[in-house]
């Protein structure tokens, strides 16, 4: 079996692809990885042994440029046009493509696959983008909802309205250049009849709607890598400090966020650990209080620490989630604030209000996160978070293949090694 796995986005977007191409290979597949041509990305799939296929831009430079709003429907129609000239070499000869990633980047792929007869699966990390009566859908930037909307229901056709003023042109352009039928309906076409949600059922649970959602539990690749020798021993020299990193988060709206987020913890009394990453983070003084690293081990990182500041990206939740450590959320954008939610509502970290934190406004969220109530509550809901989403997941591939094509795939019990159906 061969499979192509397609993306464009941050880590978070590639580093669970590459957990279930490990999974793939483990079970006798052919795996390759469409992603952009960021170096820790090629290090990072190069590490599984798995090679990736450079697609676009590299997405640290895009995210890093803000780029105004207005020009997404330009960069969106760079991305799609990219997907179709990378994508459609790399599938050749593939049995199945799994497409994630932006909106834009995953209807070109998906559309390669349909150009090339094989079968593909649409899957997201984060549930905001799969129409529900029960929330409202984000806005796109630029494009607000009016605000005397405020059912469901219309706002999602509203929704569907604007990914296609945004989107649909250059897609369908793309797909005439293939002798491909237009697209009606972008996002109908990228989720497909069965949509993949690969999040934890804990974390992000999926309520019943009319969309046909399978959630296989997050993709988790597995990290065997020691933490670096200067950073064990800062974290022997005293008790534990409170990580700060914002991931693939350039911190546009706060430039001072180092400082900040520095004074706030020294003021709890706790050591710092700053993660440089997209933002630039780095240490304001010479204290020794406090360490600054760059990619390390989040896994074996995350059970020494007293608290994990971060900008809620799934997989740092997921990751800070299951090793029972509390969070402090400083969203930033998109699914963010969601994330920051779903943490205040397990009780297990606090949510800080809007992406920009002051002395006091972290103040207050650090001491929500630092109680023994907080850390009791994460220690036990860490025990309910599956570790199996890319096993699950790779399963279903399997079992789609095995069947004859245009035949759908039978209903999932939750239970062990079994996705949750919708």
């Amino acid at each position: 079996m061969r499979v192509l796995l397609s993306t464009y986005g941050s880590r978070g977007d590639v580093e669970p692809l590459a957990a279930l191409a490990v999974r793939l290979r483990a079970r006798g597949a052919e795996v390759r990885v469409c992603a952009p041509p960021d170096q820790e990305f090629v290090d990072l799939l190069a590490g599984v042994g798995v090679p990736l296929v450079p697609v676009g831009r590299s997405a640290r430079a895009l995210t890093t440029a803000a780029p105004r709003p207005s020009s997404l429907p330009e960069r969106a129609a760079e991305l799609i046009a990219d997907q179709f000239e990378a994508v459609a070499a790399a599938a050749e000869g593939c049995d199945v493509l799994v497409a994630t990633g932006v909106l834009p980047a995953a209807a070109g792929a998906l559309s390669v696959a349909e150009k090339l007869g094989i079968r593909s699966v649409s899957v997201t990390f984060q549930q905001l983008t799969l129409p529900s009566r029960h929330r409202p859908p984000l806005a796109y930037p630029g494009r607000p909802f009016p605000p005397e909307v405020t059912d469901n229901r219309e706002l999602w056709e509203l929704d569907a309205r604007s990914i296609d003023a945004l989107f649909g042109a250059a897609l369908n352009t793309n797909r005439a250049s293939f002798g491909l039928p237009p697209v009606d309906d972008v996002r109908a076409y990228v989720l497909g009849d069965r949509p993949w949600l690969a999040t934890d059922p804990t974390l992000d649970p999926w309520r019943p709607t009319d969309l046909d959602v399978v959630q296989t539990g997050a993709w988790v690749l597995p990290d065997e890598r020691p933490l670096p020798a200067e950073l064990v021993a800062f974290l022997d020299a005293g008790v534990p400090p409170v990580y700060v990193g914002f991931g693939s988060m350039p911190l546009h709206a706060s430039p001072d966020a180092a400082r900040v987020t520095i004074e706030a913890i020294r003021a709890q009394g706790h050591r710092v650990l700053v993660r440089r990453g997209w933002a630039g983070l780095d240490l304001i003084d010479d204290g020794d209080d406090c360490f600054a690293v760059g990619e390390v081990n989040h896994q074996a990182l995350f059970g020494r620490v007293a608290a994990v500041v971060h900008h809620g990206g799934a997989g740092t939740t997921t990751t800070a989630t299951r090793a029972g450590v509390p969070q402090v959320v400083v969203p930033q954008a998109a699914d963010q604030p969601y994330w920051a939610g779903r943490v205040a509502e397990l009780g297990i970290g606090a949510a800080h209000d809007g992406p920009t934190p002051t002395f006091a406004s972290l103040s207050g969220a650090l001491r929500t996160a630092l109680t023994p109530e907080t850390r009791a509550r994460a220690r036990a809901v860490a025990g309910t978070v599956r570790t199996d989403g890319a096993t699950v997941a790779t399963g279903l591939l399997l079992d789609e293949l095995s069947r004859e094509p245009g035949t759908a795939a039978g209903a999932r019990t939750e239970r062990e090694g079994r996705p949750t159906r919708a």
